[in-house]
């Protein structure tokens, strides 16, 4: 679903009116008749139409990620997938003032790219990786990898732009647990099943001491992550899409 297709951001509109609405045919704002609602909510429907056509002619992608509810920000994710970036961390462990991170993979554009820690892990890299990213897409990262990244490297601003974290949206159609059981649930298969964060720590630990297999093992299975969330967004996009949607509706 597209940001085109939504009217939820408006003012007195709720999901029972917008159903009520795409039953009607219009499913997109090129669509939308004044005498479909009330005359109060038309006109806010209009004036919101005007604006965003706007914005999002312009790519503000921060404009839609205030103007959607929570729990409807998934919708953001088609609109503006070609300029997300997908990212995931690694670290010591899971205290951000005691812990360091070891590895960040951002995937934008079909490209994945990662920064090791001693290597080329800088907050210069990183504030040029997201610079131009539209949105965030993650798994726990508005918990776990923001906050760890604001912490070890000053990016105050750097990451203020809509997040989609997938913790979330899977949570609403009952896909429950961490994103490695997630992936199992929606038909997606690791080259490393056997690996787990705890694996990802003691790799680093013994990178540091001079295995380099171990290094390649911890970048690989960090990219994999952030690889696999492309694909875990793509489904769980369709499946809210599909439980969203009235069946008596055609987009």
């Amino acid at each position: 679903m597209r940001v085109e297709q939504s009217f939820i951001p408006v003012r007195g509109v709720g999901e029972q009116t917008e159903r009520k609405l795409w039953r009607q045919g219009i499913t997109h704002w090129d669509d939308f008749e004044p005498d479909a609602v009330g005359s109060t909510t038309a006109e806010r429907i209009e004036a919101f139409i005007d604006d965003a056509r706007e914005r999002l002619a312009h790519g503000d992608s921060h404009y839609f990620g205030r103007q959607f509810p929570s729990q409807a920000q998934w919708r953001l994710y088609e609109s503006f997938q070609d300029g997300a970036a997908f990212f995931d961390i690694e670290t010591t462990g899971l205290d951000q003032r005691h812990d360091t991170v070891t590895t960040v993979s951002v995937r934008q554009g079909g490209e994945t790219k990662t920064f090791v820690r001693d290597r080329d892990l800088t907050a210069d890299r990183l504030r040029e990786v997201f610079a131009d990213a539209d949105l965030l897409v993650s798994f726990n990262g508005k918990r776990f990898d923001v906050p760890f990244l604001q912490h070890s490297f000053d990016l105050d601003g750097v990451l203020d732009r809509p997040h989609l974290d997938l913790m979330y949206p899977c949570r609403q159609i009952d896909l429950t647990g961490g994103l490695k059981q997630i992936e199992k649930d929606v038909g997606i298969q690791r080259d490393r099943p056997d690996l787990s964060g705890e694996d990802a720590v003691r790799l680093w630990y013994e990178a540091e001491r001079g295995d380099d297999a171990a290094l390649e093992t911890l970048i690989s299975y960090n990219r994999e992550d952030v690889d696999h969330l492309e694909t875990v967004a793509d489904r769980v996009a369709t499946r809210l899409h599909e439980s969203t949607v009235p069946d008596d509706c055609t987009f």
